[in-house]
């Protein structure tokens, strides 16, 4: 019986100028919390994957970067096959080793504790989750405070699950420690790293 083979779709159409546009745009991203970017993909993702999400991925990760999976994209064969093809990162099991983990569900997100979450020594040697979400354009408001948020900022957004900016209040205890988070959509980011702090609209 001949083994089926994987059509792998191709990365990024201009491998170098894409990198360095999406690395901008995360960077951006990371300094204004809260603020939706829009991400040029540039090229070709496994069906499963939002663009955005491809984009990062073939611009962050690469043989030095462990990786770990949700079971949503560990169990798509085009998924494991194309990340290994174009970025040679390698496909960790265990959340707490990964420097970067890719949330196909996020209803099924973990518990944050189960990530990487740095030492007070080396506090970068964190997981940051990269998840994709239904929308960063409708749904319940967001407060967001911090580093790079002059006073308050609002986001509205659909996101699963739907307690994760409430998960992400331990951050605050862990600092400097924590994790960083890039959220998903389609075509679009928004970055809330660990120094942000998140509550409801009225709360």
């Amino acid at each position: 019986m001949t083994a089926m083979t994987v059509e792998l779709q191709p990365g990024f159409a201009d491998k170098v100028l894409s990198a360095q546009s999406t690395f901008r745009m995360v960077m951006e991203a990371m300094a204004r919390p809260g603020h939706v970017m829009p991400v040029d993909d540039g090229g070709g993702r496994p069906p499963s994957m939002m663009a955005g999400v491809a984009a990062i991925a073939l611009t962050l990760l690469d043989q030095d970067t462990p990786l770990w999976l949700d079971a949503a994209f560990a169990r798509a064969p085009d998924v494991g096959a194309w990340l290994k093809f174009h970025t040679g990162a390698p496909v960790v099991t265990r959340p707490d080793l990964a420097g970067f983990a890719l949330v196909a569900a996020s209803e099924t997100l973990p518990d944050l504790t189960s990530f990487a979450l740095g030492t007070p020594e080396y506090p970068d040697r964190s997981t940051t989750l990269i998840l994709q979400v239904p929308s960063l354009s409708t749904g319940p408001t967001f407060h967001l405070r911090g580093p790079g948020i002059d006073g308050v900022t609002s986001l509205a957004a659909t996101i699963e699950p739907r307690d994760l900016f409430a998960r992400l209040s331990i951050n605050e205890a862990l600092f400097p420690r924590g994790i960083d988070v890039i959220l998903v959509d389609d075509q679009s980011l928004v970055a809330i790293p660990r120094t942000t702090r998140l509550s409801p609209a009225g709360a």
